[in-house]
């Protein structure tokens, strides 16, 4: 059986940085948005490092106006999704972006691209939840607005709250109210840390937001009592080794710390990120660790399986993607 083939679980996927290249230039073509300075010669998108990225990501974004324009995105990224073996993914999205964190405008983003998923799901199999997102950069007070619209959409699509953005600006402990409020509402936890912040983020993310899942969370290597810590309280990682490798935070594959952490008892999971902006899938994701570690089918499987047991789903969800991954051929 091909890695292509073998069933998968991503935790950990932008929804507006999973847009293929040519959906956003057509888009910007339709409604003659100039984005020049977005995607390099060869139509890939053109960022230098971290920081860069993130503006370019915001300027992609910028095309993204109306509810249909994000259904239409879901599509996208879901049948991309399927094509790649993924049974069960989950999307993190920002109010910010939606909307302007409005809660009524931001309820009819959430239906479009609610409904654009049931039709995926309805068409290929795959099921999509949602993880409202504030954008640390843009401060607390928006990420209280998108705390916000978290609490009052929460339900069977929306099913977690977590901060993304640049690592360097502000402190966790600033957004600790918008966590407790979408903690109070019964909305899953996650945050991003230990990927630019070093292992003390990944600290301050379970002792101050107080999370159940840590995005990227790699850099816990570099303290291995930290890294005992994640094993024993079970906490689960949403690792991203292309994304990892492409913005250099390591030099190679093989020198990623994702088999270290995994021999050490940490669960780990594997995702995408903002697959094309790293020029990866999730087969990809599998066939590099595969090449660099020796991994086989039983340690994609228990990656699945890690990912299955940290997923913000109810379950019912939960039973029907075990049966799929039991009844799956290894």
């Amino acid at each position: 059986m091909s890695l292509r083939d073998l069933p998968k679980l991503e935790l950990h996927l932008h929804l507006e940085g999973a847009a293929p290249p040519t959906f956003i230039r057509g888009l910007a073509k339709e409604k003659s948005i100039d984005i020049s300075g977005v995607f390099r010669e060869d139509g890939s998108y053109a960022f230098r490092d971290f920081v860069h990225f993130l503006s370019v990501y915001e300027a992609a974004t910028s095309v993204l106006k109306t509810p249909e324009d994000y259904a239409r995105l879901v599509t996208a990224v879901l049948e991309e999704s399927a094509a790649q073996g993924v049974i069960y993914a989950e999307t993190f999205v920002s109010p910010d972006f939606c909307g302007g964190s409005d809660v009524g405008a931001w309820r009819e983003y959430l239906l479009a691209m609610q409904e654009a998923a049931a039709r995926a799901e309805a068409r290929d199999g795959i099921i999509l939840r949602g993880i409202v997102t504030c954008i640390r950069h843009f401060g607390p007070e928006k990420a209280r607005a998108s705390a916000l619209c978290a609490a009052e959409t929460v339900g069977d699509f929306i099913t977690g709250f977590g901060i993304a953005g640049d690592e360097g600006r502000g402190a966790l402990r600033d957004f600790t109210w918008s966590f407790d409020l979408a903690r109070e509402a019964g909305l899953r936890l996650t945050a991003h840390a230990g990927e630019w912040g070093g292992p003390q983020s990944v600290r301050d993310a379970l002792d101050v937001l107080r999370v159940e899942r840590i995005g990227h969370g790699v850099r816990a290597i570099e303290d291995l009592a930290l890294v005992d810590r994640l094993a024993e309280d079970g906490v689960v990682l949403e690792v991203c080794p292309g994304s990892n490798v492409m913005l250099g935070l390591y030099p190679r594959w093989d020198r990623h710390p994702i088999q270290r952490l995994r021999e050490r008892g940490v669960k780990v999971t594997v995702s995408t990120d903002d697959p094309p902006f790293f020029h990866t899938t999730m087969t990809r994701e599998y066939e590099e660790l595969a090449r660099a570690f020796g991994w086989g089918a039983e340690d994609f499987l228990e990656i699945s399986r890690n990912a299955l047991d940290a997923a913000f789903c109810d379950g019912d969800t939960r039973d029907k993607i075990a049966e799929k991954l039991k009844d799956h051929p290894q």
